[in-house]
């Protein structure tokens, strides 16, 4: 028996009705990101390869599925992150000068399911801030995506703070003392990720910044008093970042909502350089939305600038899941109906239910 009607593995297709929550979910996450000022831009689902990889580390690359272009005999990536086509519409297809704020929602695909059981078709919906330098822009961010996940009924949000410049502050003053082979910096950025602090001892000797870079992974939901305790006399790019992240938090206006700082947080594909941030819940394992700054991304394409946003997958959201409120249908007019039913009074009925999103068909 045939079975060509499967669809393959991690690739899932959404049903009625939670098809129609998904859908509604987008538009109500798109009229945040529009009333708070960005504008809306939908790029192409496939663009060329070198483009789609502008500043990204490997894990991306693994990530993009690969095409030959018939036309051009170029390869062609179907996108993973929607991020780097943001950077290329900022800095080529719509040139601004001063701040620009732009946004998105729309399908990426994965080669590989990023964790087990997860779709490789994540609905990504997402907003970036380009030519603002100040942690002013990241702290708009981060409420932005607050604001997100209380329009998507997440209760109980936490905030997890951290900084890219702790970790590449300790991997350059690791390279620069010959610690650090330059070629094994992939392999330990995926280790401090994983966390895993025996394969990071495997890539380091046995000096004081090495067993800074080991400890690093368990200063997680530790307070920055106690990060700079623990990486007293790192270079001076640490100690840096530290206290912009206590400045960043320091400016985030979140009352109410349970802060924690990873100072190993490595979020995304590697291509932030400053403060990250990231939503977690309870009941989830993962992040539920994530993001940070990434200026000069795009210099590639001729213009380097300040930039910082966030994504979030929204087929995660327990709002594109979740319960499905009554509905009412209304009933069939016409032949069939009773003479003793008012066809006039009982359209001018089903216009008001309708009218009030309950009637359907």
């Amino acid at each position: 028996m045939k079975k060509h009607w499967r669809l393959p593995r991690g690739v899932d297709e959404m049903l009625p009705p939670h098809a129609w929550k998904l859908k509604t979910l987008r538009r109500r996450v798109l009229d945040v990101f529009v009333n708070w000022g960005f504008d809306y831009i939908d790029p192409p689902v496939i663009e060329y390869l070198d483009s789609l990889l502008v500043a990204s580390g490997e894990d991306l690359d693994l990530q993009t599925l690969k095409v030959v272009d018939q036309s051009s005999g170029r390869q062609l990536g179907v996108r993973a992150d929607m991020t780097s086509q943001a950077v290329r519409i900022d800095a080529y297809s719509r040139l601004i000068e001063g701040v620009q704020r732009l946004c998105y929602a729309g399908p990426v695909v994965f080669a590989n399911p990023q964790i087990a059981q997860t779709s490789r078709v994540p609905l990504k919906a997402g907003a970036e801030i380009f030519g603002a330098s100040g942690l002013n822009a990241d702290s708009e961010v981060v409420h932005l995506m607050l604001e997100v996940m209380h329009v998507a009924g997440v209760d109980s949000p936490v905030l997890l703070l951290g900084h890219m410049g702790i970790y590449h502050g300790l991997v350059d003053g690791l390279l620069a003392t010959g610690e650090l082979d330059a070629q094994n910096e992939p392999g330990l950025f995926k280790c401090v990720q994983r966390k895993s602090q025996s394969d990071i001892r495997e890539l380091l000797g046995q000096s004081r910044l090495s067993e800074m870079m080991v400890m690093l992974p368990m200063l997680m939901g530790v307070s920055l008093h106690e990060a700079n305790d623990t990486l007293e006399g790192a270079p001076v790019q640490v100690s840096d970042a530290l206290n912009e992240l206590q400045t960043f938090a320091d400016l985030l206006d979140v009352d109410g909502i349970e802060v924690r700082f990873d100072v190993a947080e490595l979020s995304g594909y590697g291509y932030h350089n400053g403060p990250v941030f990231a939503v977690y819940h309870p009941q989830h394992g993962s992040a539920l939305a994530q993001g940070g700054r990434y200026d000069g991304v795009g210099e590639v394409f001729g213009r380097a600038r300040a930039a910082t946003g966030f994504d979030v997958n929204l087929k995660q959201l327990p709002s594109a899941t979740g319960s499905i409120e009554p509905l009412v249908f209304a009933p069939l007019l016409g032949s069939q109906m009773s003479e003793e039913i008012d066809q006039r009074q009982a359209l001018q009925e089903i216009y008001e239910v309708r009218g009030n999103g309950y009637a359907r068909r």
